[in-house]
């Protein structure tokens, strides 16, 4: 009897043991979605809105990080790269419900790019194979708010910040009135800085004309939790304009 109970208790011990291993996910598996894969940038940006879509509902994934942690330790090559603003209520990573590998983000006030932050672009598409950008800016933008004042900055350094959003201010005031400027100039702003990125950098510009970029902008609702892809018509550098949130080449 006694080893009759004894054999019971291992088999039930080796079956639980079999189906807890089965219900982790392998480090395979969860680099699954890492590797360097060519995916449609529509599919990436359905993929992040599904994200946002959890976020603002308030049921994202369960997230497994030891496993991916070690499998991501051998390399990176995340699909998105975020250029974004560093407002501490803006966190790509939560507000897309993504996990560790997914994202290469890019942040400073303002969500504009300065030479750092190109060269932190132009290293994610050259090496690691990110073929989207997303510029993401977000309501009631500090950065921007401040520029809209059109007050001299306390130090070249937050001066420079206020030089790149200028640009954005000025295409704004052309059309907005002055209750509604400063939503109209984080919109702009968006605009701008995907425009920098590209008058900038030939690496990205190369990048874009060879099908290998895709530029989406958006903007964050910081109430709600949803993040919205803008729409806009401009042209962006004598071959180039910004479509329907892409930026996209004219034939």
């Amino acid at each position: 009897m006694k080893r009759l109970l004894t054999s019971v208790l291992s088999v039930t011990w080796l079956l639980g043991s079999a189906l807890a291993q089965e219900a982790q996910p392998t480090s395979a598996v969860l680099l699954a979605d890492h590797v360097k894969t060519v995916v449609s940038p529509e599919k990436i940006w359905n993929d992040l809105v599904e994200g946002n879509q959890r976020f603002v509902t308030g049921k994202p994934r369960v997230r497994e990080f030891k496993q991916l942690r070690s499998a991501l330790s051998n390399g990176q090559h995340p699909k998105t790269i975020v250029l974004t603003c560093s407002d501490s209520r803006v966190a790509p990573e939560l507000l897309y419900d993504t996990n560790l590998g997914d994202l290469f983000i890019v942040r400073s006030a303002g969500n504009v790019a300065d030479a750092v932050g190109l060269g932190s672009i132009e290293y994610a598409v050259e090496h690691l194979g990110s073929s989207v950008l997303l510029v993401l800016g977000h309501e009631k933008c500090g950065a921007v708010t401040a520029a809209c004042s059109g007050e001299k900055m306390p130090s070249a350094n937050l001066q420079s910040i206020m030089d790149k959003i200028d640009p954005a201010i000025l295409q704004a005031r052309s059309y907005a009135k002055p209750d509604n400027l400063v939503e109209a100039a984080i919109s702009e702003n968006i605009h701008q800085s995907a425009q920098d990125v590209l008058q900038n950098s030939e690496i990205l510009r190369q990048a874009l004309k060879q099908g290998k970029l895709t530029i989406i902008e958006a903007i964050y609702r910081l109430d709600s939790g949803e993040v919205t892809r803008l729409g806009k018509l401009s042209v962006l550098a004598p071959a180039y304009k910004l479509d329907v949130g892409y930026v996209v080449r004219v034939q």
